[in-house]
């Protein structure tokens, strides 16, 4: 899996951080699953595709399911980008085919290009409250906000809610630069009961993989948003 006999020292010290101590840690620990999501959702927000590629298949060994994979993908459409979706959606497919699961999956979409609008805006009441109600109204973004990101897809299947807003933090403390709605979504984690103590957990098993500066960053977010 890893390239470990060119650089052993190295990778004795990072594999034993990454894979014993963190995840290890009786109070920073996550279920298997949960961490796995979390990784990948990290993974996709700093654009470590190769890391990725290596990581999915212990991801889908632990537990975590190909639609869940898929979906962590396809949402991360909407925080990250397509330029940078994109070799994450050929390592994917490419990893399932190796292991013989069928594409296409399932379709997992619960709305339709009518509705999109309604039921993405009562996702965004759901995490945030009754104030985003009418968000939708300030401008084209806000609108394609409200239809294409969470419309097209906070409301499939496959994940709670709760998970996707559980995703969405992790791609943006991993991408950096995103602070205001790296807080805003630390609230509406809160919001959906993913609470302070929970969303410090999922900072310390991402932090291997993102390095500190980003995982404090992370941290004093999650204090703002807890105030």
């Amino acid at each position: 899996m890893f390239e470990q006999n060119l650089d052993p020292e190295y990778m004795e010290r990072a594999m034993a951080f990454a894979f014993q101590e963190v995840p290890g840690d009786p109070e920073m620990g996550l279920p298997p699953k949960t961490r796995y999501l979390v990784i990948l959702a990290s993974l996709l927000g700093e654009g470590a595709v190769d890391l990725f590629r290596e990581l999915l298949p212990r991801a889908l060994d632990e537990g975590v399911t190909s639609v869940e994979v898929k979906e962590v993908v396809y949402q991360a459409t909407d925080y990250i980008g397509l330029g940078r979706v994109w070799p994450f959606l050929k390592a994917t497919n490419e990893v399932f085919a190796a292991r013989g699961i069928y594409l296409p999956l399932e379709d997992q979409s619960t709305t339709t290009k009518e509705d999109r609008l309604e039921k993405g805006v009562q996702a965004q009441v759901d995490i945030f409250g009754e104030g985003m109600r009418q968000a939708w109204k300030n401008g084209t973004i806000n609108r394609w906000l409200a239809d294409n990101c969470f419309g097209d897809y906070y409301t499939r299947k496959g994940l709670t809610l709760a998970q996707r807003e559980m995703i969405t933090f992790c791609y943006l403390m991993a991408q950096g630069g995103c602070e205001a709605q790296l807080i805003a979504h630390a609230k509406g984690n809160m919001n959906l009961g993913n609470n302070k103590d929970f969303l410090m957990q999922v900072v310390c098993q991402c932090l291997p993989y993102i390095g500190y500066p980003r995982s404090l960053n992370a941290v004093s977010c999650i204090q703002k948003a807890a105030e």
